[in-house]
């Protein structure tokens, strides 16, 4: 629990930090994990020097907000600010270094829709334009579509209309917002700007971080802060469906980030993430957790008509899907998936130095052009009742962005962390899959005690695979419901079970939640895959080939380990 200290710094953090630990304000893990951080630095700060709290930089943005900012929509009044939206305003704009530069460069809020963010950023970003001290500074809001990109610029230029102080020092024009003292301007920009060189960006403004397809327009704006003392990358979503591209990557990072808090696995602390979400999607039924992804619930956000939403939700899957994302920031396939994300999710890592596994069956899925290939090994050690899977994929390297265009899927980031090779022209060479079944046998001493392919698999490879590993060790599938249903049903049992450790490889987890059911009137499934969709299975389709050799021969495998 949080160890509150008497000090009077960082009050509104301490405040919120305080009604957490009191029980009085319910939050997921995330969000107390991130304040109990919070908490130390500012009874730390020793610890996190050269950036120390200042009260007057922290209160300074809260004080603008309310005293400047009026409802960009309807009413003429006032924002009055929320104690979870002061706390984690004065966390992103208090923590300093000794020439009042800010410290956090990136601020990421993950929460339900109809929390009050847009007024939030919109609010921020008239602060940033009058008082930040950054002369000649540019402000951009940032979207795949233009008439996305102007969402949050329009409701700044509302507030700014709604204020004769604001309105007396800037110039509001058609795509333009111009502060008359400081040459700071406020854009609206999108992929189809004309250009999106040479930009010298002070603070990006992005909102529904998952509608934005196009990772270049993010790696832009990223790029264009690189010669700015204090630039602010400000990202406010709701939760995206899995796919999302660079959503799910920031998520990711976000998760990293937070995790590091407790166990100093991954530090950033140029990044603050708050995501309010629930803990399990089951909590949906319990309204007393809804305030978990629904921070501003019974001020802002209606509890009846919440209500009224789960209520008729619970009848009908396709909307449950949809609330489950967007009202209560759990995480959801964009199509109707054999697994669930709660299924196959499963942050546990390992090493093959640390298990050294003897034997391991393996599992192979092959491609021409325009899907995956993939190669998998699957392994238990000793007594552990775990499975233990490791993948490699491959794709044509020149076909390489047109997957990313078409999946929309960072396929360049997977190869860069070592998921994905490439191989070299327009088709896959499949003697790389020989290839690096090879170089873990040799690397870590495992040997491949059975692999199992797609009985209409390229002959030639099997031929020279047999070769090199041996005849007996090669196994054909035959793919159908007869010989993949049990092996699929048990598969789907042992990730709801959290029995299977994939390393939380990111293309794994895509395939598995692109897969789709396909049954017969016994209840005998086998996967399926919408080809008029760009998805890819690939990854399930290989595992699912080694699952199929392990049942076979488990006693043998088993009694070798």
């Amino acid at each position: 629990m949080m160890d509150l200290k008497r000090s009077s710094s960082g009050k509104w953090i301490r405040e919120y930090c305080g009604m957490i630990r009191d029980g009085r304000v319910i939050v997921d893990k995330k969000i107390e994990a991130v304040y109990k951080h919070l908490l130390d630095k500012l009874d730390n700060p020793e610890m996190y020097a050269p950036f120390q709290f200042d009260d007057d930089k922290a209160n300074k943005v809260i004080d603008f907000i309310e005293s400047f900012c009026h409802q960009s929509k309807g009413s003429n009044k006032l924002l009055n600010l929320m104690l979870w939206q002061k706390a984690y305003l004065s966390a992103a704009f208090g923590f300093v270094n000794e020439d009042g530069m800010r410290e956090y460069k990136e601020v990421g809020l993950i929460v339900a829709r109809k929390n009050g963010k847009s007024e939030i950023d919109s609010g921020v970003a008239n602060y940033i334009m009058f008082c930040d001290d950054e002369p000649g500074a540019e402000l951009y809001s940032v979207a795949t579509k233009r008439d996305q990109s102007k969402i949050i610029w329009s409701e700044t230029v509302s507030m700014i209309r709604k204020s004769p102080a604001l309105r007396k020092r800037s110039k509001c024009l058609v795509s333009e917002i111009k502060c008359k003292f400081n040459d700071v301007v406020f854009r609206p920009l999108s992929s189809d700007s004309n250009s999106l060189d040479g930009l010298n960006v002070h603070a990006a403004f992005i909102d529904e971080l998952h509608a934005i397809k196009d990772k270049n327009l993010f790696d832009v704006i990223v790029d264009g802060t690189s010669a700015r003392r204090q630039p602010l990358i400000w990202i406010t979503s709701t939760a995206g469906m899995v796919r999302d591209g660079i959503y799910d990557i920031k998520y990711e990072e976000y998760e990293k980030i937070i995790k590091g808090y407790a166990d100093g696995s991954y530090m950033d602390e140029r990044v603050l993430p708050i995501i309010y979400e629930l803990d399990s999607n089951t909590e949906i039924n319990d309204e007393d957790m809804w305030i978990k992804a629904n921070p501003a619930l019974d001020v802002i956000k209606d509890r009846d008509e919440l209500r009224r939403k789960v209520y008729k939700a619970k009848s009908d899957d396709r909307l449950l899907k949809n609330l489950l994302c967007k009202d209560f920031n759990v995480k959801t396939s964009s199509v109707e998936s054999y697994f669930s994300f709660e299924d196959i999710e499963n942050k546990d890592v390992y090493t093959m130095e640390q298990l050294k596994p003897n034997y391991c069956i393996g599992g192979f899925d092959l491609s021409q052009t325009t899907d995956l290939t993939c190669a998998t090994i699957l392994f238990k050690t000793g007594n552990n009742p775990k499975y233990y899977v490791k993948q490699m994929y491959w794709i044509p390297e020149d076909r390489l962005q047109e997957h990313i265009d078409k999946d929309k899927a960072p396929y360049d980031i997977w190869v860069e962390r070592g998921y994905l090779r490439l191989c070299k022209g327009n088709r896959i060479d499949h003697r790389e899959i020989l290839h690096w079944f090879a170089e873990i046998q040799e690397k870590y001493d495992c040997y491949l005690y059975k692999i199992g392919y797609d009985a209409w698999s390229a002959a030639y490879l099997v031929s020279d695979m047999g070769n090199y590993f041996g005849q007996n060790v090669l196994v054909p599938i035959h793919q159908g419901k007869k010989t993949l249903s049990l092996p699929m049903q048990e598969l789907k049992s042992l990730f709801q079970k959290k029995q299977i450790n994939y390393d939380d490889n990111p293309m794994l987890k895509m395939c598995l939640l692109n897969t789709q059911a396909d049954y017969d009137i016994n209840g005998n499934v086998q996967p399926f895959k919408d080809r008029k969709k760009n998805i890819r299975i690939d990854g399930f389709s290989a595992l699912l080939n080694a699952y199929t050799v392990y049942i076979d021969n488990q006693e043998d495998y088993e009694y070798m380990i």
